[in-house]
C-alpha cells in the first residue's frame, strides 16, 4: 500500500497551493480519502476526507479556504489550499479508510511540508 503525498513547499500568506496524493495497493474505491496535517509540536488534525461519492467533510479550521477532490479512475487525491496563513505550516498527509475518516485511519503516507511565511 502506498499513498505519496507531492505538491508541498514554500508560499506567503494569502498564496494558494494544491497538493496531489497518488495511492495504489488497496481497493480506492471502498475507501474515504483525505488529508491530516501536523504542525511541529502539536498533535496530528483531520483536515478533510472525500467519499467514493464525492460526499466531502473539512474542518472548521480550513472550510471555504480547502477544497478536497478524488480522481477515482486514476487513483488520485487532491487538496486544494487558498488564503494560506502561517498557522497552515505542517506536514500533510494522505490517509484512506471508513468514512469520514476522521477517527480511523486504515492507511496513510508520509506526508509532505507546507510552510507559509507571514
Amino acid at each position: 500500500v502506498q499513498l505519496q503525498a507531492s505538491g508541498g513547499g514554500l508560499v506567503q500568506a494569502g498564496d494558494s497551493l494544491r497538493l496531489s496524493c497518488a495511492t495504489s495497493g488497496f481497493r480506492f474505491t471502498s475507501y474515504a480519502v483525505g488529508w491530516f496535517r501536523q504542525a511541529p509540536g502539536k498533535e496530528r488534525e483531520f483536515v478533510g476526507a472525500i467519499n467514493w461519492n464525492g460526499a466531502s467533510t473539512t474542518a472548521d479550521s480550513v472550510k471555504g479556504r480547502f477544497t478536497i477532490s478524488r480522481d477515482n479512475t486514476e487513483r488520485m487525491v487532491y487538496l486544494q489550499m487558498n488564503s494560506l496563513q502561517p498557522e497552515d505550516t505542517a506536514v500533510y498527509i494522505c490517509a484512506a479508510g471508513p468514512w469520514p475518516l476522521a477517527r480511523t485511519i486504515r492507511y496513510k503516507g508520509q506526508g509532505t511540508l507546507v510552510t507559509v511565511s507571514s
